[in-house]
């Protein structure tokens, strides 16, 4: 049996006559149709089970575009917000998971509150967008778990720090450390305690294969995901173990290679900013999946990049998206 997950920011789904943020962004009837049928051929290209979506404004648009392509089943956590000035115009998004298979039930992610204290955050706390913590029923009859969330962008870009695959943790939480206590940056201290709280509900279902879909925006080797998947992000006792593994590093496949006569080898970027490819946009998945553990039920046999529209225009379009499509095939034993 073979399973097929994607991730899918669709890049300001708002449908006419609505609006976004501010009254003038909005797509008029055509434009509308030219962006939802680029939307229906990715997903078709995709080929995907189960697909969890970001920037969701208008859900009903969107569980229609999926039923049409076979996703009997369709949630959201939350109803983005409209402006008390204008019921027309968006002040907020959610995400939303399409599946082909029984989704039997939605459950919250709770803010961890000692995570909450220990990242400093000051004030009343909430995900910037809820998170789904969806349970599937697979037709082996078997359950999983599938997260779907989109953690706290930087638009106000606040220095953040950018990591390599050297530093170490210590090194990482060193700078992060004073970042925090001095108040760099308040959109990656939301993110940590994002990060961190489905850390604490992904370890209370350790004993349920699990699988997080994101864009997480934040970037390869960032204390973000130490904090998302790293027991000793959390505990400096404990030794480096994961409990989320990411499922790109578990399928050899051809690597991005933008300069091929350098010797360096890059992760094919998701998204672009300033001309500069980044990877934001992963799928983590649980023990269960990991080709190291003896005991896995499945293994990651395929994972995919969708991003011919980013070689075309890195700098994405409103009427196709900014970021790249990702898919993770598991194939069960």
């Amino acid at each position: 049996m073979k399973i097929r997950l994607g991730t899918f920011n669709l890049f300001q789904f708002v449908e006419p006559p609505y609006s976004w943020y501010i009254k003038k962004d909005k797509f008029n009837k055509i434009k509308w149709i030219e962006k939802t049928q680029w939307i229906k051929n990715q997903i078709t290209q995709m080929n995907c089970d189960v697909i969890g979506f970001q920037e969701v404004f208008s859900r009903n648009a969107l569980k229609d575009i999926v039923k049409d392509l076979g996703f009997e089943y369709f949630e959201t956590a939350d109803i983005a917000k409209t402006s008390k000035d204008n019921p027309n115009i968006f002040t907020s998004t959610t995400v939303a998971i399409a599946s082909k298979f029984p989704i039997s039930h939605i459950q919250e992610v709770k803010a961890h509150i000692p995570s909450i204290k220990k990242h400093n955050y000051e004030g009343f706390f909430r995900f910037s967008r809820i998170p789904i913590k969806a349970t599937i029923i697979l037709p082996n009859e078997k359950e999983m778990l599938v997260y779907v969330c989109h953690l706290k962008s930087n638009r106000l870009n606040e220095f953040e720090y950018t990591f390599n695959e050297d530093d170490s943790l210590e090194y990482k939480k060193s700078l992060i450390n004073k970042a925090l206590k001095d108040n760099y940056s308040n959109a990656l201290k939301q993110r940590l305690c994002e990060a961190s709280s489905l850390f604490f509900d992904l370890k209370k279902e350790k004993n349920k294969a699990s699988v997080l879909i994101c864009d997480l925006n934040d970037k390869e080797f960032s204390i973000t995901i130490d904090a998302l998947c790293n027991n000793k992000y959390h505990d400096d006792k404990r030794k480096e173990s994961l409990i989320l593994h990411d499922a790109h590093n578990q399928y050899e496949k051809a690597i991005y290679n933008p300069h091929p006569e350098q010797k360096e080898i890059k992760r094919t970027p998701t998204s672009f900013f300033a001309g500069k490819g980044n990877v934001l946009d992963y799928i983590f998945i649980s023990k269960d999946f990991n080709k190291k553990n003896k005991n896995a039920i499945a293994k990651v046999s395929n994972y995919t990049i969708y991003n011919k529209h980013l070689e075309e225009n890195p700098d994405g379009s409103l009427l196709k998206s900014d970021h790249a499509q990702v898919v993770c095939e598991l194939t069960f034993k």
